[in-house]
């Protein structure tokens, strides 16, 4: 690493070949003795298996993943399974592990695969990352461990497991630093067991070199880490664009008569694409206006705080139970679009794709 005028990050030059060697051979050796080896997506070239744990392993914490993948597999255990199945029923499988566009890019994919690539991944990275949600990180990580290709990765533990050992300062919102680290990936990669080099940085970010606290004294690649003899681990990798988080409040209704619930369907767009809920308000006031005069009776529950990507969110519901003895139901489901508002049972409900806040609301029913 050098710095320019003003102290900015320079060029950081590839590293050298004898250096590249010495660094891959400690991971591997590492990996071989101290890294994970009893996942249940390890041990297998199956490249449906090994796809599946990389996208639900995307901003998901592996004890989270031991729960929902085996019950995945146990549904779709095949990418033909998968691709015929119905978008609600994988949404359903889905939900609790957040992030839902991560489905419906899963099951696109499959079909494409089914499709185009008569239900065989591509076997090459290049090929892979063609795939509807397969990024170049995830199209490496295939390709390398079921198909032996030297195709480095860089997802965010790999990224900061490389920029502390070579103190790589460039700031990765750049298009152009991100390119230079993926050069100097690549540049590192082993002649052989990339497989295993590949897995061995996946565990040191995962167990090791930790965001916070990194345990350098257990890295086998301590004593040539840039970050470690500097003092300064935890100011890798760097990146200056920050999302900015906003607030929003809004109010949902839980609609109850004669044993069933009102759901409705999101759209294909934005927060929740695709998955079942209840009808959302823009504010409590507007909620109680709506339901000013209706008939039965209705209580406030607990507001649910719900943290995603960019904001957080307040929602507020409102139990409403509508009188049995009537026929005549609200005006609003007139006017709602039948293709995606339903009447369903308490069961039907909790077998659909729902917002892990919602189903849990929905889990305590009904009140």
């Amino acid at each position: 690493m050098t710095r320019g005028q003003g102290g900015r990050i320079g060029p950081l030059p590839p590293p050298a070949a004898a250096t590249a060697g010495r660094l891959a051979a400690q991971v591997v050796r590492w990996q071989r003795r101290h890294g994970r080896h009893g996942l249940p997506w390890q041990g297998t070239r199956d490249p449906y298996r090994v796809w599946l744990s990389e996208v639900m392993l995307q901003q998901t914490q592996v004890s989270t993943v031991l729960d929902y993948y085996p019950r995945f597999l146990g549904r779709f255990p095949s990418v033909q399974v998968l691709a015929a199945a119905p978008l609600d029923d994988v949404l359903a499988l889905w939900s609790g592990l957040g992030y839902y566009s991560r489905a419906r890019h899963l099951h696109r994919c499959a079909q494409q695969v089914v499709a185009v690539h008569a239900g065989c991944f591509p076997t090459s990275s290049a090929a892979l990352a063609t795939l509807p949600g397969v990024g170049r990180s995830t199209a490496a990580a295939i390709a390398a461990f079921c198909f032996g290709e030297r195709a480095a990765i860089l997802d965010g533990n790999v990224k900061r497991v490389l920029t502390r050992v070579l103190g790589f300062g460039g700031d990765l919102a750049l298009a152009a630093e991100e390119k230079r680290l993926w050069a100097a990936a690549e540049a590192l990669l082993p002649a052989r067991a990339v497989d295993v080099y590949t897995q061995g940085l996946m565990d040191l970010g995962a167990t090791v070199c930790l965001a916070r606290n990194p345990a350098c004294a257990l890295c086998p690649l301590a004593g040539d880490c840039v970050a470690r003899r500097t003092g300064t681990p935890e100011r890798y990798p760097v990146k200056t664009r920050k999302l900015q988080r906003g607030r929003r409040e809004h109010a949902l209704l839980w609609l109850q008569h004669r044993g069933r619930w009102w759901l409705v369907q999101r759209p294909p767009r934005g927060v929740w694409a695709g998955l079942w809920t209840l009808p959302e308000f823009e504010s409590k006031d507007a909620l109680a206006g709506v339901a000013a005069g209706w008939a039965g009776q209705g209580r406030w529950l607990p507001a649910i705080e719900h943290a995603l990507t960019h904001f957080d969110w307040t929602l507020h519901p409102l139990a409403w139970h509508w009188p049995a003895r009537l026929k005549t139901l609200p005006d609003l489901l007139d006017q709602a679009d039948p293709a995606s508002s339903r009447w369903v049972t308490p069961q039907e409900a909790l077998a659909l794709g729902l917002p892990a806040p919602v189903r849990r609301l929905l889990e305590t029913a009904p009140p």
